[in-house]
């Protein structure tokens, strides 16, 4: 099958929590035997700072946000089996889903790809002039980053035919055990962008446990944290390649995840650094969400937080040797149920089953 994806970026991961995402299931649906494309625009400086070289994996068409150049992207999309529109692109969201889907060959799939649930179906529940919503009956199928049966009956409310999320999960050939690197040592690691829907989470789940441990060295990664008032004992990063995430996640004692405050109220929304943790054989402290058993078994493959004072808790009685059997038992579970060629499996079984449906009617 000949697929088309359109999204933010495949090549870069700044401002980009999907690049992961992306490239776990594109990977594995090319080795599947399906032929992939990612239509990525030129913006907010991504392609300069590009952490992979574009994949033999993968057709990587770069485009100008531009008149013509949607014209060109949107002449190609006749060529796909499937066509798919992902959520936040970032810019010209409304004019890129309008034209590959009206350009779509006959017969063929088109898809919603969304890779932020909550945020997206607040704000077609706040607007019903949102052109995404005039779409959603008439498209095949919508797949969703997570959310389980919350995200599902909200979009079939809107007029979805179906919906199936497709979780995160491990590509076991980039997030691996890796060397530990001096510059990541730390008894506790966050690593996440700074965005209004999670600082106040980080503020209770990593500052104050870090307030609450002074004798304790906390390492914060990501963008936008510059200016953040923060613990003396709380070294800051900035942007960490994800060609370094392996060491950052082999290096501290403890690899902490926080969710999304939308991405925690519905649950069932496993962030991409749970499976890349457990599969570098990390130890991970993770805040509390519904459905999180589903994944990792809490206290024997992950340890679970409610709030701040846990995290510390749980950081105290942590050693050296509890840290690795956690790691291991989180790496073993995520390789047996969590990989992208499962996803990938699952997104193929869907596309065909569409098709087929397409066929009988």
């Amino acid at each position: 099958m000949r697929i088309a994806f359109h999204g933010s970026s495949l090549l870069s991961a700044v401002w980009n929590g999907a690049a992961t995402y992306y490239r776990g299931v594109i990977r594995a649906l090319h080795a599947r035997g399906h032929r992939v494309a990612f239509f990525e625009p030129r913006a907010f400086g991504r392609q300069e700072r590009a952490d992979i070289d574009p994949p033999g994996w993968c057709e990587v068409v770069v485009w100008e946000p531009d008149a013509p150049g949607l014209r060109a992207v949107a002449a190609r999309a006749a060529e796909f089996d499937a066509v798919i529109k992902c959520s936040g692109v970032g810019v010209l969201d409304a004019e890129i889903q309008e034209a590959v889907w009206s350009a779509a060959r006959p017969g063929a799939l088109r898809l919603y790809w969304d890779v932020d649930a909550p945020a997206t179906l607040a704000g077609l529940e706040a607007d019903p002039s949102d052109p995404l919503r005039a779409w959603l009956p008439r498209l095949d199928l919508v797949l969703t980053y997570g959310g389980g049966d919350p995200v599902i009956g909200r979009y079939r409310a809107l007029g979805a035919q179906d919906c199936v999320p497709v979780y995160n999960a491990l590509d076991p050939e980039t997030h691996h055990p890796a060397a530990p690197e001096p510059r990541f040592a730390a008894g506790l690691a966050f690593l996440g962008n700074r965005l209004p829907d999670r600082e106040a989470r980080v503020e209770e789940f990593f500052l104050r446990p870090a307030a609450m441990l002074p004798g304790r060295d906390f390492l914060l990664g990501g963008s936008g944290w510059e200016g953040k008032d923060l613990p003396g004992n709380v070294r800051l990063l900035g942007h960490v390649s994800t060609r370094e995430h392996n060491a950052f996640n082999c290096t501290p004692l403890a690899v902490l995840n926080v969710s999304r405050e939308s991405m925690a109220a519905n649950g069932h929304s496993p962030a991409t650094r749970v499976f890349e943790v457990a599969g570098a054989g990390a130890c991970l402290i993770t805040d509390a969400w519904e459905g999180l058993d589903a994944f990792l078994a809490p206290g024997r493959e992950v340890l679970v937080a409610r709030d701040g004072a846990e995290v510390a808790e749980a950081l105290e009685g942590l050693t050296p040797g509890r840290a690795a059997r956690i790691g291991a038992a989180a790496r073993s579970r995520t390789l047996r149920d969590h990989t992208y060629e499962r996803r990938a499996a699952e997104v193929e079984a869907r596309l065909e089953a569409a098709l087929a449906g397409r066929a009988v009617a």
